[in-house]
C-alpha cells in the first residue's frame, strides 16, 4: 500500500469502527475495539488525533440532530456541541499516542510495553472525571459481547485485548476477538428479565413531565393500574425518566392514593427541586409509603449540569455528584439505577458492579433524539453490560 494513502485509509476505517459499532446493535459494539490498532498505527500525532475525532464524532453523530431537537433549533448549535464534546476525546488521545516502532530499529519510537502502558491510561482517562464525562464509544463497553458473564474477569479481558491491539503482535489480539465474537454471536441470548418486575415505555414526547395537572397524574395511574391488571404477579411498575415531572407532596400523596389496594410499588422519573438547583432521579411510590430513591449522579453536561451557574454564584441546573448512590435497595432488591446519560459512560455502571446489585434499572426520556440512533446505543450499552455482569435489567423509555 503507498505510504501516502495509509493516513487517509486509517481515518476513514476509524469512520468505520465509531459508525457501525455504536449503530445501536449490541452485537456490533466489538468492531469499536479496532479503534486502538487504528490510534496507534497513526504515523503522526496530528494523524492520530483525526483518527481519534473520526471515530469518536462518527459514533456519536445523533448529538447535533438531538441538540436541534431538543432545543427546536438549526443544527450549527448542536454541530459546535459536538465538536465541543469530542476535545476531551481527541486531546488525550494524541497527547498519549506515541510513534510506533518500524522492525527492530533502535531510536524514540515507543515500545510495545510503553504503548501498551500509554493506551491503559487513556482507557482509565477516558472512563472516569472528568475526561470521562465526554467519555462516549468507549471500546470496553464491548466486553460483554465477548465475555459473557465475566463479570470483572471479562473487564480484565478485553482490556488486555484492548492493549495487545496497539502492539506488533496485533494480529494476536484480531484472531482471538474474532474467534470470541463468533463464538458469543453464535450463543447471544439478550439478559434476563426479573420476575415480578415490569417496564412501561410511554410515547408523550417532549410533553412528559411537563404537564402537572392532576388530570395527567390520574391517566398515568390509570396506566400503571391497566398494567397490574394485565399482570397480576407485577410486583415492581417501572416508569420513565421524568414521568413524574417535579416531586411535590401534593404528587406523592396523589400516587399513594391511587396506588391503595395494590401491594405494587412503582419506579418513575422524577425532579426534584430547591432553591439551590435540581436533582433528576428516580422515587419510589407504594400504597403507604413513598421516597427519593435515586439522584442521578451525572446529569446531561450542558443542557441539565451547568456548573457554569455555581461558579459564578446563580443557582439553577441539574447537581452532580459523580459517585453518589451507586446501588439502592427496592422490595428487598440490590439495584443498579441508570438514567439517560449515565448509560452512554463507564464509570456509573462499573462503580454500580462494585456493589455486587441484583438487577440493572435503566430509565431514560428519549423524545429529543428523534431521527438519530441514541436510544438504541443506550440500550445496547445497557445489554451489554448486563450480560457481561450476568444481571438481569428492566428498562423504560418515553419516545
Amino acid at each position: 500500500m503507498p505510504v501516502r494513502w495509509k493516513s487517509p485509509l486509517l481515518i476513514l476505517a476509524s469512520i468505520v469502527c465509531g459508525w457501525i459499532g455504536w449503530s445501536g446493535e449490541v452485537l456490533l459494539l466489538p468492531l469499536a475495539m479496532f479503534f486502538p490498532l487504528l490510534w496507534s498505527k497513526a504515523p503522526s500525532r496530528s494523524i492520530a488525533s483525526l483518527v481519534a475525532a473520526g471515530y469518536f464524532l462518527a459514533a456519536s453523530r445523533g448529538l447535533p440532530r438531538g441538540v436541534a431537537n431538543f432545543y427546536s433549533a438549526d443544527l450549527w448549535p448542536g454541530l459546535m456541541l459536538w465538536v465541543i464534546a469530542s476535545a476531551s476525546f481527541v486531546i488525550v488521545h494524541a497527547v498519549f499516542w506515541t510513534k510506533p516502532r518500524c522492525g527492530n530499529t533502535p531510536g524514540k519510537e515507543g515500545t510495545d510495553a510503553a504503548r501498551g502502558l500509554r493506551y491503559l491510561a487513556v482507557m482509565m482517562l477516558m472512563a472516569l472525571p472528568p475526561f470521562g464525562i465526554t467519555g462516549w464509544a468507549h471500546p470496553l463497553t464491548a466486553a460483554g459481547v465477548l465475555f459473557p458473564g465475566w463479570r470483572w474477569w471479562g473487564v480484565g479481558a478485553t482490556a488486555i485485548l484492548l492493549v495487545v491491539m496497539t502492539g506488533r503482535r496485533w494480529q494476536i489480539a484480531v484472531a482471538v476477538l474474532g474467534a470470541l465474537y463468533v463464538w458469543s454471536a453464535t450463543n447471544w441470548t439478550p439478559p434476563k428479565l426479573t420476575p415480578g418486575w415490569i417496564s412501561v415505555d410511554l410515547k408523550h414526547g417532549a410533553e412528559l413531565g411537563r404537564d402537572g395537572s392532576l388530570q395527567y397524574h390520574r391517566d398515568l395511574i390509570a396506566t400503571v393500574r391497566g398494567t397490574i391488571a394485565e399482570r397480576p404477579v407485577a410486583l415492581v411498575v417501572v416508569l420513565p425518566e421524568s414521568a413524574l415531572g417535579f416531586w411535590t407532596p401534593t404528587v406523592a400523596r396523589l400516587w399513594q392514593q391511587g396506588l391503595r389496594g395494590s401491594e405494587v410499588t412503582v419506579i418513575a422519573g422524577a425532579a426534584v427541586v430547591d432553591a439551590r438547583g435540581y436533582d433528576n432521579g428516580m422515587v419510589t411510590i407504594s400504597a403507604d409509603r413513598s421516597n427519593i430513591l435515586y439522584r442521578e449522579r451525572m446529569p446531561v453536561p450542558g443542557s441539565m449540569w451547568q456548573p457554569w451557574l455555581q461558579w459564578t454564584g446563580q443557582s439553577g441546573g441539574a447537581r452532580v455528584d459523580f459517585f453518589g448512590n451507586p446501588v439502592v435497595e427496592v422490595a428487598g432488591v440490590r439495584i443498579a439505577p441508570m438514567i439517560c446519560y449515565e448509560q452512554l459512560i463507564v464509570w456509573p455502571v462499573l462503580q454500580s458492579m462494585l456493589h455486587a446489585p441484583q438487577v440493572i434499572v435503566a430509565v431514560g426520556n428519549g423524545w429529543w433524539t428523534e431521527n438519530t440512533s441514541i436510544v438504541a446505543i443506550q440500550k445496547a450499552s445497557v445489554f451489554a453490560w448486563a450480560r457481561l455482569f450476568g444481571l438481569p435489567v428492566v428498562m423504560a423509555f418515553n419516545t
